[in-house]
């Protein structure tokens, strides 16, 4: 695998956003083979190092999972609605807001009609 930044693998892994980590890295929380980084845009091979984020080894092995789906109208493509509209998570086998975690992905688009 090639080397990627380290605040995009603790993103791609779960842990938060990328800018999230940017602050974890910054703060001393993340280490790589035991050693605690700081330094932003550290680049890293996932498959040479150890990745540990509050003393917890960090392993990205699972794939993303991307489900496309032609949104109805009438539904809003947010998991948490403050009008308790309608929601297109409705239309997903496991319901729980956040069950999902990072590995799934959903891509909404609108068919529309130009007659």
């Amino acid at each position: 695998m090639e080397e990627i930044r380290l605040q995009k693998y603790l993103a791609d892994s779960g842990v938060a956003s990328r800018r999230k980590c940017e602050e974890y890295i910054l703060a001393g929380r993340v280490k790589v083979n035991g050693e605690i980084i700081t330094e932003l845009g550290t680049k890293i091979n996932p498959d040479k190092v150890q990745v540990e984020f509050d003393n917890k080894i960090i392993k990205n092995e699972e794939q993303k999972v991307y489900i496309l789906l032609n949104k109805p109208i009438g539904y809003v493509t947010t998991a948490d609605d403050q009008f308790r509209k309608r929601n297109s998570f409705r239309f997903s086998k496991n319901k729980r807001k956040n069950s999902s975690s990072r590995k799934t992905r959903y891509v909404y688009f609108r068919s529309f009609n130009f007659n």
